[in-house]
């Protein structure tokens, strides 16, 4: 018998700022102890102020981990030092695994307008953290859609069924997959509607709602927080009275230390000290 989440904690966003002075919402990593294995952070940004996001994120360094930005509006332009570039436009996303090191910027290519999307990081295991770098320019077009009644749905990675209807993501499918095994949903609901999706046993999920309102389980998640699910198949999400869109994140947990400084994520201190000798150093993103 299929057991139904619910709620088990909520984490509320934060106003911070990163890059060179972009304003955003941090839920999941405002603190070491706001994370939820695999995931590490999720930011949000949102503006129509250019001046909240016109100055970007340029080069900057990771290891360790993988960083997936996924846009709504406006347009930005990835670079790294492998000599990659993307041209991230509404509901694009960007997939990039540090592994051992990147260097990238993610600049907008815009002067006014609305900028707005999320930046997600995932996990990776001690196996995977020195790895090459690679990076995945996944253009709207490429993204499924999956229509229902009372919604919609798009699912960047992972596999989602409903009524008998199915939608593979074009992460963690049969030309890309994940070692943690993601699933990522952007979820629109209309007002009163419901929808229940299903998320593999064992794996931790989480939820953000970013416009409107939502319940699970009969417990109402702010606007702009992260309801953190227990165990369960499944998740049963309800929209509020003007309707609700929400991010559903799952994934396979790793179950190892996480040492974590700045753009660096490792299982050690002694890790991160070399992480940071490397960038100090040029030599982060040498081959291994």
């Amino acid at each position: 018998m299929s057991k139904t989440r619910s709620i088990h904690r909520i984490i509320e966003s934060v106003a911070t700022s990163d890059g060179a002075g972009v304003k955003l919402r941090r839920s999941l990593g405002a603190g070491p102890f706001a994370r939820l294995d695999p995931f590490l952070m999720l930011d949000e940004f949102f503006s129509d102020n250019p001046d909240d996001y016109i100055a970007g994120f340029p080069p900057h360094p990771h290891r360790g981990f993988e960083t997936v930005t996924y846009m709504l509006d406006g347009r930005m332009e990835h670079r790294d030092h492998l000599g990659n570039t993307g041209d991230l436009g509404p509901g694009s996303v960007q997939w990039m695994t540090a592994g051992r090191g990147v260097i990238h910027s993610e600049m907008p290519k815009q002067t006014d307008g609305r900028m707005r999307g999320f930046q997600l990081w995932i996990n990776l295991p001690a196996a995977e953290k020195m790895r090459p770098a690679s990076y995945r320019d996944i253009p709207s077009s490429a993204v499924p859609e999956l229509g229902f009644d009372g919604g919609h749905l798009r699912v960047i990675a992972g596999r989602v069924e409903l009524d008998g209807q199915a939608a593979q993501g074009p992460v963690n499918g049969p030309d890309h997959s994940v070692s943690t095994d993601p699933l990522y949903v952007d979820l629109r609901l209309e007002p009163g509607a419901s929808v229940s999706l299903p998320i593999k046993d064992g794996h931790n999920a989480f939820v953000y709602v970013y416009e409107g309102e939502a319940s699970i389980g009969g417990r109402t998640l702010p606007h702009r927080s992260a309801g953190v699910l227990d165990e369960g198949s499944e998740v049963e999400v309800v929209a509020g009275p003007e309707g609700g869109r929400l991010l559903v994140l799952a994934g396979r947990p790793i179950n190892e230390p996480v040492v974590q400084h700045g753009p660096f994520v490792m299982n050690t201190r002694e890790e991160i000290e070399q992480a940071m000798w490397d960038y100090r150093d040029g030599r982060l993103t040498e081959p291994a």
